[in-house]
């Protein structure tokens, strides 16, 4: 065989390798970005979507999602303001801990719409804020799950209590306009 036919053969196969093993770094960049991104809710979305690939592209959506939206931090008077309002629920647990709850809930939904969030829809709530609350979700999650409970199922006061400690994660991060290291937020 001669050099021209090697070096035809060797630099199409060289090129594909090198375009393979680039492929392959630049997937599992994108993957870690996310997974540093969402933290647990990349996994829940993997187990949701049914793998890996779709989880990704839908992960990629909500951030498509969340860049269209106008989010904004809180004036530091507003941010005293419902920290004032958060004391006050807190406060009414201790005789009142299923309102405490249902009005938690109410605070949490005026600070996410004051901050820019859409609160139409639950499950749209939560793919908006997995953007940039990701660690923190699954505690509006839990929190969420407690106060929809009915009549027929009440609350024991220990689910109410840790109902309320759920919303707070949330309330905290999102007082604080989600500054936290590695927010990317000021």
């Amino acid at each position: 065989m001669s050099t021209g036919t090697l070096l035809a053969i060797i630099i199409p196969i060289a090129v594909v390798i090198v375009l393979v093993t680039l492929a392959i770094v630049l997937d599992r960049r994108r993957r870690s970005r996310l997974r540093e991104r969402f933290g647990p809710e990349y996994d829940r979305t993997v187990d949701e979507a049914g793998g890996r690939r779709a989880a990704e592209y839908d992960l990629g959506s909500r951030e498509k999602r969340h860049e269209s939206l106008d989010i904004r931090p809180l004036a530091p008077g507003m941010r005293e303001r419902y920290a004032r309002e958060w004391r006050g629920v807190q406060e009414q647990f201790v005789d009142r801990p299923e309102s405490a709850v249902h009005d938690a809930d109410r605070l949490v939904t005026a600070l996410m719409r004051e901050r820019g969030y859409p609160t139409d829809d639950f499950d749209q709530q939560t793919r908006d804020l997995s953007v940039e609350h990701g660690n923190t979700l699954e505690h509006y999650r839990a929190a969420h799950e407690v106060e929809r409970l009915d009549s027929d199922h009440p609350a024991t006061t220990e689910q109410l209590r840790g109902a309320m400690i759920h919303y707070r994660v949330l309330f905290d991060e999102l007082l604080s306009n989600g500054n936290r290291p590695g927010s990317g937020r000021s």
